[in-house]
């Protein structure tokens, strides 16, 4: 619980204003509320003695204007009563715009507070964490702790004021009939709140089955192909009907003890009626009440009864918001590997950033794994220089792409951009400058144009066509349904491996960046194609430093430097005629992948 109102405290003094007038329309809506069951009172106790009145006198076919004076006398009452509902109702909408509104803003906010925190973590938290976790606390923890938010305080409120107002009405009425009547409504809170505590925990066991299934959904939809490929259709089915099962079970247990709430409640409701109606009779009988304090009494009675029997299901609201925001919290607690430096020690991005790069003795170990991806790495570029970086695989070469963009900081050494370490410059000025091809390409589920234009504002239709020209894609851009503004699907479903390299290699061009990172993009391209590219960056690119990131040589793209990686150490290092007459595992490999062509 601590950990909840800690958190909240801060969206609580940022709506205060808001809340304070809820607080005051709940008193008012509460106050008329009470005021009904005295008119009704009134009400019937008129009528009572205006009866007796004219029945002592002859009886009420000795007095036609009877029925006018006592007609006119209840239909006061009635104007009365409509009213104080009218208010209380006026009251109500207005405590709801104010509370459960502030609830609403309040989870907005959080959910734009943590998908800003889960886009600060680095790549080891989602390495850590399933994606199903991440959507589910975002989504169904968010929305438990607005539950306590909106209706837990609304009708916390509202309990606080209607229990102070009706029974101080009733014990200004009659205590004794007071304590009688009250008397099975703590016995019907209590049990309602054992209800609502196993309702909590079974509750809390289906949230839990509910994120593993939505975590195994999305793995299989996410990787359908290759359920598909090999043939596990069944098998996957099958382990998802028995998680299916479990959550089944586990939902028909919550039913089972949720069926004892209703029928539970409305014994203890009835007794309190029964109770009121008996023990007020005898006061009635003594002349110590009337017969309208039975009809007020009952009435106070039903008015209690939601209030009474929301005890336990606020406490289980709030126990439920409490597990919500502990689970919340672990997540931003979570505090990122890689962080801005302090504004003391930054390095501020020239104007002009002219991208030379040195890496000087970088060891680097996954933290997660502890695996050695690079042992004292150490290799220069100059600005506008073009850079090969070649090894079998494993040997590490996206680690110096992840690196250099800073998605990991080294273990060991420095990595120099025009002579800083990377670790002072801005890390959104640094990522900006820097136009990256992941070896695992990303699409959004967007138009090929918002993905060419993803990285940089204000590139219009045609220079996205410029720039897919540049990358070998337009002839078959145009060739798509609605051309650029195809929506290519969930991680760009709908296109080849091919298609979606080249995207990926447009997005990149488009941002138009001081350093271009390519990570093995053009395997899935063939020879006609790879020489469209090139050709490109030969001529719109060549000012610019690039880091070509490969398994495969390029016969027809002049390197200014190759750097040769194995067993995650530089093993050679010049140009392609350098290589080729030193021998050695460059040689090897161009010799090989020639006979291949």
């Amino acid at each position: 619980m601590k950990e909840l109102y800690a958190y909240l405290k801060d969206y609580f003094w940022k709506y205060r204003g808001r809340l304070v007038l809820g607080v005051v329309f709940v008193g008012l809506a509460n106050w008329f509320r009470v005021w009904q069951p005295k008119v009704i009172r009134e009400a019937l106790d008129t009528v009572v003695s205006f009866t007796q009145f004219y029945q002592a006198n002859g009886g009420l076919s000795a007095h036609p204007e009877a029925f006018g004076e006592i007609g006119s006398r209840v239909a006061w009452f009635g104007v009365k009563v409509i009213a104080l509902a009218l208010l209380m109702g006026l009251f109500m909408f207005s405590m709801r715009q104010t509370i459960i509104v502030v609830s609403r803003l309040i989870e907005y906010d959080m959910r734009k507070s943590l998908f800003a925190h889960y886009e600060r973590l680095d790549q080891g938290f989602y390495k850590r964490n399933r994606t199903g976790d991440l959507m589910s606390r975002i989504s169904e923890d968010v929305s438990k702790v607005r539950m306590f938010l909106g209706p837990t305080i609304l009708y916390g409120l509202d309990l606080i004021f209607l229990f102070t107002l009706t029974i101080g009405s009733m014990v200004r009425v009659s205590p004794t009939l007071t304590f009688w009547s009250l008397l099975p409504l703590p016995f019907l809170s209590i049990s309602i709140y054992w209800v609502s505590t196993l309702i909590n925990r079974r509750s809390e066991k289906i949230q839990q089955q509910l994120a593993v299934l939505t975590s195994s959904a999305q793995e299989v939809y996410s990787g359908i192909r290759v359920v598909r490929s090999y043939a596990q259709e069944s098998a996957m089915g099958s382990w998802f009907a028995d998680q299916s099962e479990q959550y089944r079970a586990k939902s028909l247990s919550l039913i089972r003890v949720d069926a004892f709430f209703f029928p539970l409640m409305t014994l203890l409701v009835g007794a309190s009626v029964i109770i009121t109606v008996y023990v007020g009779g005898l006061e009635v009988v003594a002349g110590r009440l009337t017969a309208g304090n039975i009809a007020e009494f009952v009435i106070y009675i039903s008015m209690l009864t939601w209030p009474v029997t929301a005890i336990g299901w606020i406490a289980s609201l709030t126990q439920q918001a409490a597990a919500s925001q502990k689970r919340i919290n672990e997540f931003l607690k979570t505090q990122p590997a890689i962080v801005n430096p302090a504004p003391s020690v930054q390095v501020p991005i020239q104007t002009v950033f002219r991208g030379e790069i040195t890496f000087k003795e970088v060891t680097f170990i996954y933290p997660d794994t502890g695996i050695k991806a690079l042992d004292k790495v150490s290799f220069s570029v100059k600005a506008g220089e073009t850079l090969a970086i070649v090894g079998r695989t494993g040997s590490g070469k996206t680690s110096i792409a992840d690196l250099l963009v800073r998605m990991y900081d080294v273990t060991e050494g420095a990595i120099l951009i025009d002579g800083v370490d990377i670790r002072h410059y801005d890390l959104f000025e640094l990522r900006r400058r820097i136009g990256y091809v992941p070896q695992d390409v990303f699409l959004f589920s967007d138009t090929v144009y918002a993905n060419i234009a993803f990285g940089k504002e204000g590139v219009t239709k045609e220079l996205a066509a410029a720039y897919a020209e540049g990358a070998a894609i337009h002839q078959e851009i145009l060739g798509l349904p609605e051309e650029y503004d195809t929506v290519v699907g969930e991680r760009g479903v709908t296109l080849s491996g091919g298609q979606k390299q080249r995207v990926s290699i447009a997005r990149a061009f488009a941002k138009q960046p001081d350093i271009l990172l390519l990570d093995d993009c053009l395997s899935a391209v063939d020879t006609s194609t790879e020489g469209k590219i090139v050709g490109y960056m030969k001529s719109a690119l060549a000012h610019k430093t690039a880091l070509i990131i490969t398994h495969r040589v390029y016969g027809m793209l002049e390197f200014d430097k190759i750097v040769v990686l194995d067993q995650h150490k530089v093993v050679q290092e010049g140009t392609h005629e350098e290589l080729m007459r030193a021998g050695g595992y460059y040689a090897e490999m161009y010799e090989r992948q020639s006979k291949e062509q």
